[in-house]
């Protein structure tokens, strides 16, 4: 009889579990189905949204059909979802009808929540308030900064979780090298707003990149909790009262998980984020339904490389279940991120869930360094894109990189904790 497997999300985890499904199932003659559901048909390399911006990227080179990437024996169906009914084992499109499951993916991601934020989507967005986390908003900015001839640029990270938590410092950086480069760095004062305590992950990457942050000149804002986004007055008005103005806002929102998570009863959180066993990947909704990505409550990085590090345990925990066999507690938090410091240079670092980004070597002694600028890690953010569009998204494996993170090459010390941060894990 055959199963039916559905997946919730076309994106980069839908994508590449659904073709290493087809691939098991494939090579062991299974009898499956598989169909992929998503409300549209444009995949963005979300990566690529940084460069938009700064003119380094275009949507021609970062949008591409989501039936494409999916290999031609998985169903592709482009609906909406109204819900999912877990007792019936059942996922209710927009149109009503009505597609049922023998195991259930979910991977739809992370979403911008505006609203959350007062006055953070009215007077003032996308003329002095922007954000690069979508396209149009990405599209918008480029725009802007092509306009802006000096004044207050200010990055504000509004809450965590957020996609990505690398890439605001990564605006930053990018920020400092473009108007250098227009020749009118002194003109414009940048500053980084964080609701965190520090520039990022503490200890050791949090004192790097906050030496960086003031090495290009870039202010640290710390603790700063945004309420109100008052986009006529050009202020950022905080929890506590404090105000930072500016000419131009650059803002990252609170991110939630899909709609639908919010109208499925006992599938998600109160920011529709989907409980999920950190080491197996099995929500604790229903034990034929699974989480991959920006749409668990994981405490791992809501980024690419921590859903292409979950893909081959999930789909092993997918295959153990529809057996009957036990699962396979693997999945230890690998993430790793390269982030770009401007002027041709970008950092790396790479962590999970006990150890926090260290100085060293990935992937072992002899490999590129972490966290330290250099040419190399800015040339492999640059092929990234190309390994995300021909190997990650395909579901095939990398030769010597496994989904464990390597201890290999990192720098332990005995005042360094063998933690990962909440920062890092949000």
């Amino acid at each position: 009889m055959t199963k039916r497997i559905v997946i919730l999300g076309g994106g980069t985890g839908g994508t590449l579990v659904a073709n290493r499904l087809h691939r098991h199932y494939h090579k062991a003659h299974g009898d499956v189905s598989i169909t992929v559901i998503d409300q549209d048909n444009h995949h963005v390399y979300q990566p690529g949204l940084l460069f938009v911006p700064f003119g380094l990227a275009d949507e021609r080179e970062i949008v591409r059909s989501r039936k494409a990437q999916l290999h031609k024996d998985v169903e592709f169906i482009e609906s909406g979802i109204e819900r999912v009914d877990s007792g019936r084992d059942v996922v209710v499109l927009a149109d009503g009808r009505e597609l049922g499951y023998d195991l259930l993916v979910i991977a739809t991601g992370s979403h911008l929540a505006l609203d959350e934020t007062e006055g953070l989507a009215g007077a003032g967005w996308n003329e002095k308030v922007f954000t690069f986390y979508d396209l149009p908003g990405a599209t918008a900015l480029a725009a802007a900064l092509a306009d802006f001839e000096g004044g207050r640029l200010v990055v504000n990270v509004v809450d965590m979780p957020i996609k990505c938590p690398v890439a605001p410092l990564e605006f930053c950086f990018l920020a400092d090298w473009y108007f250098t480069d227009r020749g009118i760095r002194d003109k414009v004062e940048i500053t980084y707003a964080t609701p965190l305590d520090g520039a990022f992950t503490k200890p050791v990457a949090s004192a790097t990149l906050a030496s960086l942050l003031d090495e290009k000149g870039i202010h640290l804002v710390t603790e700063f909790n945004t309420g109100e986004v008052d986009g006529i007055g050009g202020k950022l008005v905080g929890y506590d009262g404090r105000e930072m103005p500016f000419d131009l806002a650059v803002v990252v929102p609170l991110h939630s998980g899909g709609d639908y998570v919010g109208r499925s009863e006992g599938l998600g959180d109160d920011l529709n984020f989907v409980p999920t066993n950190k080491s197996t990947l099995q929500t604790l909704a229903k034990g034929n339904i699974f989480a991959i990505g920006d749409a668990t409550n994981v405490p791992a990085s809501k980024a690419g490389s921590v859903t292409h590090f979950e893909g081959e345990v999930l789909v092993e925990n997918i295959v153990r279940f529809l057996e009957g066999r036990d699962l396979s507690s693997t999945f230890d938090g690998h993430a790793n991120c390269f982030i770009e410091t401007g002027f041709g240079k970008a950092l790396l670092i790479d962590f999970n869930y006990e150890t926090e980004p260290l100085p060293g070597h990935y992937p072992s002694r002899v490999g590129m360094p972490l966290l330290k600028e250099s040419r190399m890690n800015h040339l492999g953010k640059l092929m990234f894109q190309w390994f995300y569009w021909h190997a990650l998204l395909q579901g095939r494996d990398v030769p010597g990189i496994g989904t464990d993170m390597p201890e290999h090459g990192k720098q332990h010390t005995s005042t360094t904790p063998n933690r990962a941060p909440e920062e890092a894990s949000a």
